[in-house]
């Protein structure tokens, strides 16, 4: 028993050791964290001064840099004070100044309406005094003097008149050498008259009357529908076709051989053979431009290409056919081209097409090398070959050695003797100007130069364009020829106004 009290009291007395033990350690704890605990408010108390310090630091620096600038706009708004009352001051004195002046000019009118008052006063008194002294009123006076002025203008526009006619007179003396040397000149005309003419056998000399017809209305006709000039003369069994558009000349070929043949001539005829002989041209010029591909040996052209080609066979260049200058071209490209390792395929059909555009260029305005250009990518040519055309007169630079090739064949063939000739070109050209102005007018249905552009002859719509102004049409196309144009001699303006009226009988 005694045993187990001894135990218990070591158990008791060990666990009051531990309980000692343990609150010793937290004494010492609790004494640690409280000096830690000082030593944080220590150090959060230096803290706070240190950022009280530094606050009250910058809210010096604040003031400082706040009043400053309260005393840099201080004395701004003092400047600008300073300048607006020397401005008020200005104004005011300015305003003064003003002041006076309106008086001055104020009195000064009034003594000008004095002075006008008594100008009046005195005018009155001095054309009574007049009308006294040379007993005349005013207005006879006035008409006086007109009829004076009068007489003395008369005589100034006599010697006006006079200086105009003598200049009038050496400037007719200039003109008129000027038109016998251009005449003089135009005597040379071998190779135009070569390539604006056509001639056309007759079986007999009976055939020239029915041509004419009574009273002409045959050859009137056929004139009117072809836009030739038909040159029906002396010569035996012989008429003469005369027209610079070898496309017209060729439709007034087949249409007279067929009325010769025919031998029923007059008008209703005329413009069926006419008609018929247009689609005929049709066909021939597609031949045309199938023959040329072919003879290159090129294939794969559009229909439209074939067409275009063909119609060059009816064109010239400088007196040059153009059809065969563009094969003369090809055929060079294609030589060149073998012989400096270039495709000469692609030389030969940018050749054949470099001139495509002078098909079209009368009906579209530009360069014919950009028109042949755009032609050819409308209708599926190579980019190259497109290039070659766009650039061998350089309206394009020629960067790609088939451009260059296209050139340099151009060139041979248009430089060697007797391809070409100058005058010619100038004749086409102002012959085609001449047709372009007429047809620029309202109401105009078709134009034609004839008589070497000594005459165009111009048809106009019925519905659009009475006989009144049909006169006055043939005046502003005469003056618009006059002021454009540059050519000898006179050109004769003729419109002609035809009326039809149909009906059918059923």
């Amino acid at each position: 028993m005694s045993s187990l009290i001894y135990v218990l009291i070591g158990i008791a007395g060990g666990a009051v050791a531990v309980a000692l033990i343990d609150r010793v350690r937290a004494c010492s704890l609790l004494n640690k964290a409280r000096g830690e605990l000082a030593k944080a408010e220590k150090a959060i108390e230096e803290k706070r001064k240190e950022f009280e310090l530094e606050k009250k630091e910058q809210l010096h620096q604040l003031k400082v840099k706040f009043e400053r600038e309260t005393e840099e706009r201080r004395k701004e708004f003092r400047e600008l004070s300073a300048k607006l009352i020397e401005r008020e001051e200005a104004l005011d004195r300015y305003s003064h100044e003003l002041e006076r002046e309106r008086k001055k000019l104020f009195l000064k009118e009034q003594e000008i309406e004095e002075e006008k008052r008594k100008l009046k006063e005195l005018e009155a008194k001095q054309r009574e005094e007049l009308e006294r002294i040379g007993g005349m009123s005013a207005e006879e006076a006035k008409r006086s003097l007109l009829e004076k002025v009068e007489k003395e203008t008369k005589e100034e526009a006599l010697q006006i008149v006079q200086e105009i006619e003598k200049e009038a007179r050496e400037t007719a003396n200039k003109k008129a050498r000027k038109i016998i040397a251009t005449a003089i000149q135009r005597c040379s005309v071998d190779q135009i008259s070569e390539s604006v003419v056509s001639t056309v056998p007759l079986p007999n000399d009976e055939m020239k009357g029915r041509i004419i017809g009574r009273e002409g209305r045959n050859i009137r006709t056929f004139e009117a529908l072809t836009g030739v000039d038909l040159i029906v003369d002396d010569t035996p069994g012989t008429v003469v076709i005369s027209c610079f558009d070898p496309l017209r000349r060729k439709i007034a070929e087949i249409s007279l051989e067929r009325l010769i043949a025919d031998t029923r001539i007059h008008p209703a005829r005329i413009e069926e053979v006419v008609e018929k002989a247009r689609r005929d041209v049709e066909e021939i010029i597609q031949e045309e431009g199938q023959r040329a591909a072919f003879d290159m040996g090129i294939s794969n052209f559009s229909p439209e290409l074939i067409k275009l080609l063909g119609k060059l066979k009816f064109r010239t260049s400088y007196g040059q056919n153009v059809l065969q200058h563009s094969k003369e071209v090809a055929y060079i490209a294609g030589i060149i081209a073998a012989e400096i390792g270039e495709n000469s395929s692609w030389a030969k059909r940018a050749g054949l097409l470099h001139d495509i555009g002078k098909a079209v260029d009368q009906e579209i305005e530009g360069p014919h090398a950009l028109i042949g250009a755009h032609l050819a990518k409308q209708y599926g040519e190579h980019p190259e070959v497109v290039h070659a055309i766009a650039a061998h007169h350089e309206d394009k630079i020629a960067d790609t050695p088939l451009a260059l090739i296209v050139q340099a064949a151009d060139a041979i063939s248009a430089a060697r003797p007797g391809a070409r000739k100058e005058v010619l070109e100038a004749y086409i050209k102002r012959l085609e100007d001449l047709e372009s102005i007429a047809t620029a007018f309202s109401g105009v249905d078709k134009a034609y130069a004839i008589q070497a552009g000594r005459e165009v002859r111009i048809m106009v719509q019925p519905q659009e364009v009475s006989d009144e102004i049909a006169v006055k049409l043939s005046r502003k196309i005469a003056e618009k020829i006059k002021k454009e144009l540059s050519y000898p001699g006179q050109i004769k303006v003729t419109v002609i106004r035809e009326f039809r009226s149909v009906e059918y009988a059923k």
